[in-house]
């Protein structure tokens, strides 16, 4: 497939992020509207303009339920055309508000996903205790019985041994992306971490779940972030330079772990390049999620920056720093970031192709990619602007 017929393109029309920390005082309704006002003021818009809402709420307790319905009453979105809450992250937000905007459900859709601390799976157990003594249903039969409660053990560690182990990649590597990604953080004024850091840092630094350490794994926060995302006629009428969704791609497998080649990111990679004429060479920066490290390895590859099992070599000769050849997480990355569930990723790239990075700026960026979550599901997408 070829790149959209000009006119029939969608648009990202506003970003924002809400007030970002460690168990800050807001609640999951303060952190979106905060987000969304954000993204608003950004793009000059105003509830009116708004006719589609995607939020992501768990349930987990009576704060966090916020369903798109209850986002756009509190924010004065009315009428709402359209409305989803997806389960999973924020690609898959994004790729509910495109599908409301190009089937012409709505014509204008805010993508607003709130987070917080208290429930970060990475630090507390995803089972209790009598449900570990008691087994588990679907795929969780197949690791809760052996101890595998936690993401960080079977989407980090599992994944990073298995990948250390086929192709001999050493822990060095991995600390590589972090040095380079720390740096970038530093010309980031809204990242946690800014101190420069060494790979004897890195290297230093303890165990979580080996050969996961601890700065191979995001850091949880409170946050949200906004996008909203358009038509490419009503786009030109907003404050901002439209930046365009050139293709999109999301994917769910089943894969065995003997087959690295065959997980998600690399059917959202065959998919993302299929629907578009542009090429990995023609990307100007890549925002790659790094909830753990393992995973943007996999992403540069499967994406097709380097080949398989080279991400470790790509970035130890320089490719993904600032003035390489793919400047990588520019923002610094979710690791000096803190989590926020890939909105930043795709708030990056908007910001580059925008030219609005400030000091960490590529150079005459015209195209990147994001891509978020990773392993057995994630979602890809490329973005461009004129």
């Amino acid at each position: 497939m070829v790149r959209p017929v000009r006119g029939n393109r969608i648009a990202i029309v506003g970003v924002g992020y809400s007030e970002v920390g460690r168990r800050t005082e807001f609640s999951y309704q303060d952190l979106t509207i905060q987000a969304a006002k954000a993204a608003f003021a950004d793009g000059a818009i105003v509830p009116a303009d708004i006719d589609g809402v995607t939020c992501r709420p768990r349930g987990d307790d009576e704060d966090r339920a916020l369903p798109a319905p209850l986002v756009g009453h509190m924010l004065g979105i009315n009428p709402l055309n359209w409305y989803n809450t997806p389960p999973m992250n924020y690609g898959d937000m994004i790729a509910a508000s495109i599908a409301g905007v190009k089937s012409g459900l709505c014509h204008t859709c805010l993508c607003v996903h709130p987070l917080k601390v208290q429930w970060s799976g990475s630090i507390r157990p995803k089972f209790s205790e009598e449900q570990y003594e008691h087994g588990a249903s679907l795929d969780d039969q197949f690791t809760v019985p052996f101890g595998s409660l936690r993401p960080i053990q079977h989407a980090g560690a599992m994944a990073m041994q298995r990948y250390m182990s086929v192709y001999g990649v050493p822990e060095e590597h991995f600390g590589l992306q972090q040095v380079a990604q720390r740096t970038h953080a530093s010309l980031n004024e809204d990242a946690f971490f800014r101190v420069p850091l060494t790979l004897e840092d890195y290297l230093a630094s303890e165990y979580i779940s080996k050969p996961c350490r601890l700065l191979d794994c995001d850091m949880p926060c409170d946050m949200a972030g906004a996008v909203i995302i358009t038509t490419e006629e009503r786009a030109r009428e907003f404050a901002k330079p439209p930046v365009f969704i050139e293709s999109f791609a999301m994917a769910d497998t089943r894969a065995d772990w003997d087959d690295l080649d065959a997980w998600a990111t690399w059917h959202c990679g065959k998919m993302l390049w299929s629907r578009t004429n542009l090429r990995p060479t023609d990307i100007s920066c890549a925002q790659l999620y790094d909830g753990y490290s393992i995973l943007t390895f996999m992403w540069l590859e499967a994406l097709g920056f380097c080949g398989l099992g080279e991400a470790g070599e790509f970035i130890a000769a320089g490719h993904t720093k600032l003035g390489g050849s793919l400047p990588l997480n520019t923002d610094g990355g979710v690791c000096n970031l803190g989590r926020r569930h890939g909105a930043s990723h795709i708030i990056e790239a908007v910001q580059q192709l925008r030219g609005d990075a400030g000091p960490r700026q590529v150079p005459g960026a015209t195209a990147s990619v994001f891509s978020i979550a990773g392993g057995f599901w994630g979602t890809a997408g490329l973005l461009t602007i004129e």
